[in-house]
């Protein structure tokens, strides 16, 4: 696949997604993604976020939490 911000090509990773379902916010480990080589912009399949949803919906393992600042600029 082709970047459409950059025109550069892409690349199959496993990365971090930060994910908010049902106003939480989530960090998912081991997401498969598309990640551009030059800029590094992330494309994520539908049926890949669908499942991260499916997953955050039902009883899920928590391997970690951490606390997060929100502040306004």
């Amino acid at each position: 696949m082709i970047c459409e911000f950059c025109e550069g090509e892409t690349v199959e990773k496993k990365v971090k997604r930060f994910h908010w379902y049902n106003k939480q916010l989530y960090i998912v480990e081991n997401v498969p993604a598309l990640v551009c080589v030059e800029c590094g912009e992330r494309y994520f399949h539908a049926q890949v976020l669908d499942e991260i949803d499916t997953m955050l919906a039902a009883d899920h393992e928590v391997t970690e939490r951490i606390e997060v600042e929100v502040v306004t600029l």
